[in-house]
């Protein structure tokens, strides 16, 4: 079913499942603004669902407020209201043992994938 007018946000949408869920949601015909940290790779996203101004790049770090907040107010101002927010940036902790990962490196991976 179409969802023309409709507006989404997607988080990590330069790859894999954020990648797959923005370009279906195009696809369905919804205003979608592409978030994530690698502008090249949205901007790969943006291109490949062919929806032309449909598609918002606004590159973001989701472990930083003021970027999020950044993003909302974009979106906003291009779409003029949000329907759908498709939360799906995460980050992996360093691949060291447990007991080497120091609480930075804990709390910015909590930050990112839990807030």
């Amino acid at each position: 079913m179409a969802q023309r007018g409709r507006v989404a946000i997607v988080t990590g949408a330069g790859s894999g499942i954020g990648r797959a869920a923005a370009l279906a949601l195009l696809g369905e015909g919804y205003r979608v603004a592409l978030a994530g940290r690698r502008r090249e790779r949205l901007e790969h996203t943006a291109a490949d669902s062919g929806a032309g101004e449909r598609a918002l790049v606004v590159p973001t770090d989701v472990a930083d407020p003021a970027s999020v907040a950044s993003l909302f107010t974009r979106a906003k101002d291009a779409f003029g209201r949000l329907d759908v927010l498709f939360n799906n940036a995460g980050r992996g902790a360093p691949a060291v043992p447990l007991e080497d990962l120091t609480y930075a490196q804990w709390r910015e991976v909590v930050d990112v994938n839990l807030t």
